[in-house]
């Protein structure tokens, strides 16, 4: 039992959990736009997306998967859970959708799971409010539940997971098994049968989706949280961790997933990676260092030391790795968890300052999305038509209907969710992170519905290819020789030519070899090659891809 003094005061009235109904709206608001009608984007989307379609389609081995003859990422636990539902769906379903349904269930079981793991934490005794003389305060289950309704909100209001997380790469998996080993350890004492599971099957999963060195790294700290408890079945539990992190060295020395990734921190931007933090864990940092200073004297308990295994792994790899912000997503749960102990200990200024920020940051963000929406559609003004245009030539915007209810819905929701917010609803744990999930809810919405043509154009291979396919014969073999994996997985799925991006393969039987240089510093042809096209993607003014045609 903790004899030291607690910062949180809570009344029964400010205990009242988030309700229901608007709760699931906010989190649909948050997972569903951008699943349908999209394109995967450039770079690390697009190469997962081209691996696990090569993998459903036959194009290259389960255990050894490769890109044009190029050993493609060995996280193949993800890459494996995308092909099958590519397999699942073939025939009835688009391949883009039927990749990103998993991923987008794993994003939503990771915040089911952020809720239940603050859920547990916040009914330790340790993490409850000071009961008050004559009573009144607040019943221990209803406090829990509205801490971790601020979990979910917290985790929902970070900027750095809003793109990540809507992604189909191997992150969200480790994101995913971060989030079942933060539950298995904080459900230890009371729920230890889904603890033990929780926590074995959590951290192979980390490292057989490419995320070893990070699996041993939580899996050592949550063992040592363990065996420091004060209660004796969570020592016993830390035996478990221990098992889980065995098989995860295990899984991950099959699997191949162990690499060296430790940056050289003489060419690393200190400055940069922490601008990066800044941006990236906000609103969920400046409230764990709130949580932090105002529970100092519970660190050691529980709702402290286990969120922090989690964020403090993501963080060192972050920093390990020189800025990875893929590695700092898997700190996010841990933030988020932090973040919601501070809301009983927040002044009434503090959650001021932060309605105001948020009402005022996102309602610019969204006037922006549909100014701009406005202005290619109807050319009034004219002057942002022109911007966009000028960025991204030969971009037509599309009418639709469908798009344009739904953002005029959420802009609606976002308006009474202002006015609900500045209204006499004071009492609530959770009401200062309302606005920030709400917030980043709504921008999302609107990119990818008013705005989701122009940033497809933007970010899709689909238009390079389209411009490529006028140059290359189709079923060609292209000699790729130094191409991005994305390039090739491009080339692959959407052109349906025979990629072969070995070095090597400019010698090789191909009869179209791909080059991509800067336009201003063209290398001299190949010799054998001829020059037949210049190919630029259409919002790319820094490289052309140079197509050569081999001579007789």
């Amino acid at each position: 039992m903790s004899t030291r003094p607690k910062p949180a005061l809570v009344t029964e009235r400010s205990a009242r959990r988030l309700p229901r109904l608007p709760l699931l709206l906010l989190c649909a608001a948050y997972l569903l736009p951008g699943l349908f009608g999209r394109d995967p984007w450039r770079n690390a989307d697009l190469a997962a997306f081209g691996q696990m379609v090569a993998i459903a389609q036959g194009r290259t081995s389960w255990l050894a998967p490769t890109l044009g003859g190029m050993p493609a990422d060995n996280a193949l636990l993800p890459h494996w859970l995308g092909a099958v539902f590519i397999s699942a769906g073939s025939g009835w379903m688009a391949p883009e959708l039927a990749a990103r349904l998993p991923f987008v269930l794993l994003l939503a079981l990771t915040l089911a799971l952020v809720w239940y793991t603050t859920f547990h934490l916040a009914l330790t005794e340790a993490a409850q409010p000071v009961p008050f003389a004559f009573g009144g305060e607040a019943p221990p289950v209803d406090y829990a539940r509205a801490i971790a309704d601020g979990a979910i909100l917290a985790l929902m209001a970070t900027l750095g997971l809003l793109q990540l997380g809507h992604e189909t790469t191997p992150e969200l998996a480790q994101l995913f098994a971060a989030s079942l080993l933060l539950y298995g350890l904080a459900a230890a004492p009371s729920h230890t049968g889904r603890a033990r599971l929780a926590v074995v099957a959590a951290l192979p999963l980390l490292a057989g989706s490419g995320a070893p060195a990070i699996a041993l790294a939580a899996g050592v700290a949550g063992a040592g949280v363990c065996f420091a408890s004060r209660l004796p079945q969570v020592r016993a539990f830390a035996w478990w961790v221990v098992a889980g992190v065995a098989a995860a060295a295990a899984l991950g020395w099959v699997l191949g997933t162990w690499h060296w990734r430790v940056a050289d921190w003489s060419r690393v931007d200190g400055a940069g990676v922490a601008r990066q933090w800044l941006w990236f864990l906000w609103p969920a940092w400046p409230l764990a260092l709130w949580t932090l200073w105002r529970w100092r004297r519970q660190l050691s308990y529980r709702h402290l030391s286990v969120p922090l295994v989690l964020a403090g792994a993501g963080g060192l790899a972050n920093l390990a790795m020189g800025g990875s912000d893929r590695a700092l997503m898997l700190a996010l749960p841990g933030f988020a968890v932090l973040a919601a102990f501070a809301l009983p200990t927040l002044k009434r200024g503090t959650t001021a300052a932060i309605d105001w920020f948020s009402m005022c940051f996102f309602s610019l963000c969204a006037i922006t999305i549909w100014v701009i929406y406005t202005s290619l559609q109807t050319g009034v003004p004219a002057q942002p038509a022109i911007n966009v245009l000028r960025l991204a030539p030969g971009f037509e915007q599309p009418f639709s209907l469908p798009e344009l209810l739904l953002a005029l819905l959420g802009t609606a929701a976002w308006i009474w969710l202002l006015r609900w917010r500045t209204g006499r609803h004071r009492e609530a744990l959770w009401k200062s992170l309302v606005l920030p999930a709400g917030g980043v809810a709504l921008c999302w919405l609107l990119l990818m519905t008013l705005w989701l043509p122009l940033l497809d154009y933007w970010r899709s291979p689909r238009p390079f290819v389209q411009r490529l396919a006028a140059q290359v014969p189709p079923g060609a073999c292209i000699a790729a020789p130094g191409l991005a994996m994305s390039t090739v997985a491009a080339l692959e799925h959407f052109g349906r030519w025979r990629v072969d991006a070995r070095p090597d393969a400019e010698t090789g039987p191909c009869t179209v070899l791909l080059r991509v240089a800067r336009p201003r510093a063209l290398p001299a042809d190949p010799p054998g090659w001829q020059r037949t096209a210049e190919v630029r993607r259409p919002t790319d003014r820094n490289e052309v891809t140079l197509v050569y045609m081999r001579l007789p």
